[in-house]
Formats: C-alpha cells, structure tokens, sequence
C-alpha cells in the first residue's frame, strides 16, 4: 500500500524573514516548514551551545573527577555496546587521559551480562588487578540501581552519566547527569548519551581551570572530539534539535576538514565515503552500523579501540575488521527478515495493505534462532515495512527472551512498556529505552502474555489514524533549483531526526524506465522541458506515463562526470 503523501505546512512570514536574513529561497523555505523563525536558530557555531552549568550536577560531577584526578585515583567508565556508548566512552578516555587521569573502559558483553551497570559487572570491576575507585558510566546507568548498590557495599563511588529516562527510584549514586532526571532544566532533553559526556567534560575543564591545573601543562581542547559527538548523535537517532544540530554541524565540519579521530577516518574510508564530503547519512548510515556491528556480533571494545587509538595502520585494522562484521551482520538479518516474513506471511501479514486497526496494532515476533544482537534490526525493518510497533524476540540466558522494539509516530515505546509492567508486575523482568526504541527481557514462558497484554495496551493509546501510514514533503522544487549547488547547499546542513532531510514534491512526465539490479527501477524524467535521471530502489512495479513522484536530490557521478539524481520515494499516478 502506498503511504499517502502530504506537504508540510510552510509559513511564508518565517520564510521571508529568512530570505530577508540572507538565507538561500530554497532553505528558507526548507527551515520555514521545520519551525524556524531566525536565522540564529540554524547558526552552527560553538557559542550557541547552551553553556554546561545548565545540565544538572554537571559542577558535582567535575568536582568528583577533579579530586579523583588530583588524588590520581583508577576511573574505569562501564560503557554501553552501541554507536553512542562507544563515542561516549572514546569522549570519557580520550578527554580524561589528556586531562591526566588514570582511566580504563569496560564494555560489557551484551550476551553475557546485559545491559547496563549490572551487580556482576561491579563485582568484575572489583576483581580487576587495577580495582577502581569511581566507576563512571556513559550511555547507560539511570535503571541500574542495584549495580550501584552493590558498587556502594564494595565502597566503589559511581558517576552516573546517561540520557534515558528514569524509573520510578534513582540509584544511590555519587553523582548522576542526565539531562531527563527529576529536577534537571537542561533544554535539550534530546541529548545522547555521547553528548552528555561531552558536556561533562567541559565542565570538568572549567573545574580544573579554576584549580590552576593548566598552569604547567597544556590545556586540551575539547572541540577535537566533536567529531565523535557528531557520528554518537546522530547514530542514536535522537532529534536534532538546535543543541545536538550544533554539535553535529561542529563534528561534520572537522571531518570534513581532515581534523577527524584515525578511527573515524579509517571506518569513513572502508566505506567507500569521502570525508571531505561526509553528511550525516555517511555517519547514520556508513560509519555508525559498521561500529555498531562490534556490539552486535562480537565486542564493542573493538570499536572504542577503533575510536580511542592514534595510530592510523591499527585503526584502519580494525575498521577493516568492523566492515567485515558488519557484513556478517547483514547475512544474519537477511536471513531473519526472510523467516520474519515467511512468518508475517502464514499469519495473512504480508504487507501493510493486509492490515487494519481490527486485525493488529502491533507485532511481537519471535524465532529459536534468531540473533539477539540483530533482533532490533530486524524490528526496525518490520515496522517500515507495516507501520506498526514491533518487538522481535531472541533467546537470552537460559529461561528468558531478550526483545528490542521500535515504534511509530505517536506511540513512545518506553511509556507503553512501562504500563505494560505495571499492569502486569513480575511479566518484565527489566526494560529501558526511548520513544522510538526500546528493548526489555520476559521469561520465555511469558511471551503470550506479554504480546496480548502489550497489543491491548497500544490500543489504548493509539488512535486508527495513527496506524496510516504517511509521507510528508517539502511540496514543489522550482526545476532551476535541481541542480549541483543546490544539492551542495543541502549536503551541507545537518538533517535527520526531527529535522528531517528535505523531500521534494513534483509532477513528471516519465519517457522511458528499465529494471537495473534486479531489483531497482531506473528512470528517466521530464518536467519543464528538462530531463533527470531517477531511481526508485527496491521496488519493479512500473510507474504510468506521468506521476507526481516524492523524491530526494542525490549526487550521480558516471566516468567522472557528475550530475544530480532522483531519488524516488513514492508515487501517485498523476494521469
């Protein structure tokens, strides 16, 4: 079923405003529909960072850090096996060690001990040779209340640093920053957890300025790390808000200056992406899965090595090593989508034109032999493909599910498996997460419970309009415009969640289209005497003689020569 198409509202007060302020016709109209009323709330500049004293107990925790520095206490950070644990780990390293702590990482195994700052994880720290003083966490940590109660018993400190939300109850730690804890007016509640930690760190160089301790050496300069906080941001998916769109704009414009980590360099290059013009789909897309597919299928201390290292030859190493992983990783999900399907399939669920808001909500999946690395992959791929909430199931330790879930527009995920919980006490065994995303562990036996329970709770809270499935655009771009410097222009802005990358709206006269791939239909358009080359990817049914076609601009580069590209979204027969 084909998504219904609408066009964004665009205030034409706001976006002659912002053409009055200098901005290019095409992004002011851009920014207009996505709330922009100045100029200065798209500048990408340092200053308009909102300043560190903002975010709650960030004083406490660089007052926690400065003494353990001075004292030259052992830091270990406990960081979570994702994109953004493992850019908020390499930030945690890379920043204390050049300020002089004395500071290791540990990265739990997903499959051995969980998520998160567990009882087990604490007592493994402990019986390290070089036993920690504070545990810092980064990414994770605001659930885990009984691995800092036992890291208290232990007589360990803990620093809490992390952007979920919280439970009912806070663990007792020395210190928690996060910016979604009770209390705190931090205005970019969006912030990764990569970013939280950035935030921490300058707060502690503020600490430590006001202690003398860059009299006899060096000062670091935060502003090198940006480059993880860019590629942590938007690989967590978080909005991009004005906060998180500076510190990516910040990150994007040193890589592309050549100012970049070797690792980020090396996993940009294995690729096959140009630094000098990377993008945050190169970070969403390229870069992020590969680090990603450490913590999948392997250990994510592979990727924060990647990240933390300065030597080139080892980070290009290990990227190679992480490309290959995420190839595994793309065998695997192959393989589950295909038994997904089979699944959905047997059940009358193919596609999302074989679902009502009679027959289904949601989607809890689950196969013996699925990947718990993979399952939120797999998740997500279901849900694009019907609209629905989704959580795929994999086995975890003996008796027990692991599950990872994404969700629609209009439902938070999280909230929904909080009521779940309490309608049901002892049915989750632990669940954390955000609006989109979420992941939870159940007894095996609990399965059908949780999947009636977990149906009829989403059904309280959406309404049958949230389950259409739509596609908003930018609406008409002028045919002067669909040329390289615009697509230069737009490649240059920082779009994705919450600011989305623009989607255009036209009508086309199609002279010819052909099958290339196998699985792709390449077309050629026309409209206001011009011809464009189009792609729609993954999809062979042919288009009518005209359409009015959703499309994105993308670069084409063919023996050297170099030309814009359609990418096609969805169509409309426009006959």
């Amino acid at each position: 079923m084909n998504a219904r198409i609408v066009t964004r509202p665009i205030p034409s007060r706001a976006r002659d405003m912002l053409v009055q302020q200098g901005l290019h016709p095409v992004l002011a109209q851009l920014y207009a529909a996505r709330g922009v009323l100045d100029k200065s709330e798209v500048g990408g500049e340092l200053p308009g960072l909102i300043p560190p004293e903002r975010l709650l107990h960030a004083d406490r925790a660089a007052t926690l850090l400065a003494d353990a520095i001075e004292r030259k206490q052992r830091l270990l950070i406990v960081a979570d096996y994702d994109c953004d644990g493992a850019t908020a780990c390499a930030v945690g390293v890379r920043a204390l060690r050049a300020f002089g702590a004395d500071v290791a990482y540990l990265v739990p195994n997903r499959f051995e001990y969980g998520y998160g700052l567990t009882p087990e994880i604490v007592e493994l720290a402990a019986r390290a040779p070089r036993r920690p003083e504070l545990l810092i966490t980064v990414d994770n940590g605001i659930a885990s209340n009984e691995g800092v109660a036992r890291a208290n018993e232990l007589g360990i400190a803990t620093l809490i640093t992390d952007h979920h939300l919280p439970g009912d109850t806070l663990p007792q730690a020395s210190c928690i920053v996060n910016p979604n804890q009770p209390g705190c007016d931090f205005p970019s509640k969006a912030i990764a957890g990569v970013g939280v930690m950035f935030y921490v760190m300058l707060a502690l160089r503020i600490e430590l300025r006001r202690r003398g301790w860059f009299k006899d050496r060096p000062e670091f300069n935060l502003a090198t790390l940006l480059d993880l906080v860019a590629l942590g941001t938007v690989a967590d998916v978080v909005r991009l808000d004005r906060n998180n769109r500076i510190l990516v704009a910040q990150g994007l414009k040193r890589i592309r200056e050549g100012k970049m980590q070797p690792g980020i360099a090396a996993l940009l290059r294995v690729a096959g992406r140009e630094a000098k013009r990377a993008s945050c789909f190169d970070l969403g897309f390229a870069a992020g899965p590969r680090l990603n597919a450490a913590g999948r299928l392997a250990d994510m201390a592979l990727g924060i090595e990647c990240l933390i290292t300065d030597d080139t030859a080892r980070a290009l190493n290990i990227a190679q090593d992480l490309d290959r992983l995420n190839r595994e990783r793309r065998e695997i999900e192959g393989g589950m989508q295909e038994q997904a399907l089979a699944m959905l399939e047997g059940l009358g669920l193919a596609t999302d034109a074989d679902l009502n808001a009679e027959a289904a909500y949601t989607l809890s999946l689950h196969d013996p032999s699925w990947h718990q690395g993979v399952v939120g992959i797999l998740a997500a791929r279901i849900k694009d493909r019907l609209h629905r909430p989704v959580i795929a199931f994999a086995a975890g330790n003996a008796g027990e599910l692991k599950g990872s879930g994404r969700s629609i527009p209009g439902l938070h995920l999280r909230d929904a498996l909080d009521l779940v919980a309490k309608r049901a006490p002892g049915l989750i065994l632990r669940f954390g997460g955000h609006a989109a995303a979420a992941g939870l562990t159940l007894r095996s036996e609990g399965l059908t419970q949780f999947s009636e329970l977990f149906e009829h709770t989403v059904r309280g809270l959406l309404a049958p309009s949230d389950l259409a499935r739509s596609l908003e655009t930018d609406g008409p771009l002028e045919s002067a415009y669909m040329n390289l410097d615009t697509l230069r222009l737009l490649e240059r802005e920082v779009w994705g969640q919450g600011f989305p990358q623009p989607l255009f709206y036209d009508r086309f006269s199609v002279v010819n289209q052909r099958v290339v791939g196998e699985k792709h239909l390449k077309l050629r358009l026309q409209r206001d005497g011009k011809s464009f080359d189009a792609i729609r990817f993954n999809s062979l049914t042919p288009a009518g003689s005209v359409i009015r076609a959703a499309y994105r601009l993308a670069l084409n580069e063919y023996n050297g020569v170099q030309s814009v590209q359609l990418i096609v979204e969805e169509w409309e027969s426009a006959a």
